[in-house]
C-alpha cells in the first residue's frame, strides 16, 4: 500500500494511488518523497481514503503491518493513527485493535432562524456556520475591467473587496477573495463578515438570492497563500470560482477560493432521469465535507 504518485481527484482531495489490497501486496513502490507533505500526513491521507471507502470493515491493520507496507517508522504510523482518532474516524482499544467508526454526515441545524437556502447555497451557508473566519482585508475600490466583467457592471463602479481565511479546528481550510457591488455591501463590513456567512449578510441587505454557479480546477499555492494556509509553496490547491445571482439573475457576488484538498471535499450525487434513451444525469449537491 505504498504510494506511487500524487493525483488530484475529482472531489478535490489528493488521491494517493496505492495497491488495491493491503494484505496481499507487500512489495509496492516507496513513499512519494517529492510530495510536499510530511510522511505521517501521506499515511493519514491514504488510510482516511480507504476507511471512507469501507476497506477496513474487519479492522485496520496493526502498526507493524502498516510500517512494513508504507516503509516508514513506527512513530510515523502512530502520528497518522492519532490524527485519524482525533478526526473520529477510528477507535483504538486494547484487545479489540483498531476499528473504523461509523459517521453520519453533519447537516445544518434544521431549526436555524433567518434566510433558508437549498442545495449548493445551503451547503455554503452550512460551512460558514461550522467554521471560523479571519478577515484579512475589507476595502472599497473601483472595479477593474476584470471585476466589472464578472459582476456585469461598468468599470470604475465601486465594489467591496474582502480577503478572508476560513479555518476548522484542525487549522486553515481556505483563502477566499470576494467582490460585491458596494451598493449592496454598504450595509455590512469587517465586523459583520467576521461573524456571519456572506450569503446571510446579502439576504439581510435585501438581496433575494436566486441561484449560484461555480467552477472548480487545480491551482498551485503561491508564497502568500502558502503561508496563510500553512502549506508548502507549490502545493496543489482546489480553486473555486463562484457567482451568486439574485432573483432577477443579476450577479451580486464573485468569489475566488483556494482550498486545502486534504481538508476539503466537494461531493455531488448524480441521478439518472428519463428512459433508456434519455441519457441525462442531474446533479444533487450534497453536504460539503471538510476536516
Amino acid at each position: 500500500m505504498r504510494l506511487r504518485d500524487a493525483k488530484v481527484a475529482h472531489c478535490g482531495r489528493p488521491q494517493l494511488s496505492c495497491c488495491q489490497d493491503i494484505r496481499s501486496h507487500a512489495h509496492c513502490v516507496d513513499m512519494a518523497h517529492d510530495l510536499p507533505l510530511p510522511k505521517y500526513h501521506q499515511v493519514y491521507l491514504v488510510l482516511r481514503e480507504q476507511i471512507e471507502e469501507g476497506r477496513f470493515a474487519h479492522g485496520v491493520p496493526g502498526e507493524m503491518h502498516l510500517m512494513k507496507d508504507f516503509g516508514v517508522a513506527r512513530v510515523t504510523v502512530r502520528r497518522a493513527l492519532e490524527r485519524l482518532v482525533a478526526d473520529g474516524l477510528i477507535q483504538r482499544s486494547p484487545g479489540r485493535g483498531t476499528v473504523p467508526v461509523a459517521r453520519r454526515v453533519a447537516r445544518a441545524d434544521a431549526g436555524r432562524s433567518g434566510p433558508q437556502f437549498t442545495g449548493l447555497l445551503e451547503n455554503i451557508v452550512d460551512m460558514g456556520l461550522r467554521t471560523s473566519v479571519r478577515v484579512l482585508r475589507c476595502e472599497v475600490l473601483e472595479a477593474s475591467n476584470t471585476v466589472a466583467l464578472r459582476l456585469d457592471i461598468a468599470p470604475g463602479t465601486l465594489v467591496q473587496k474582502v480577503l478572508r481565511v476560513r479555518s476548522t479546528r484542525h487549522g486553515p481550510l481556505s483563502h477566499i477573495t470576494t467582490h460585491v457591488p458596494q451598493s449592496i455591501a454598504k450595509g455590512f463590513g469587517r465586523r459583520e463578515l467576521a461573524r456571519s456567512p456572506m450569503l446571510m449578510l446579502l439576504e439581510g441587505s435585501g438581496v433575494v438570492i436566486g441561484r449560484a454557479r461555480q467552477s472548480l480546477c487545480a491551482r498551485l499555492a503561491d508564497a502568500e497563500v502558502a503561508r496563510l494556509l500553512q502549506v508548502n509553496v507549490g502545493s496543489a490547491l482546489l480553486a473555486v470560482q463562484r457567482w451568486v445571482f439574485d432573483a432577477d439573475d443579476r450577479p451580486v457576488q464573485w468569489l475566488q477560493g483556494l482550498y486545502r484538498p486534504d481538508r476539503y471535499q466537494y461531493v455531488m450525487q448524480l441521478s439518472r432521469v428519463g428512459g433508456v434513451d434519455a441519457r441525462l444525469w442531474v446533479s444533487e449537491e450534497l453536504p460539503t465535507q471538510f476536516h
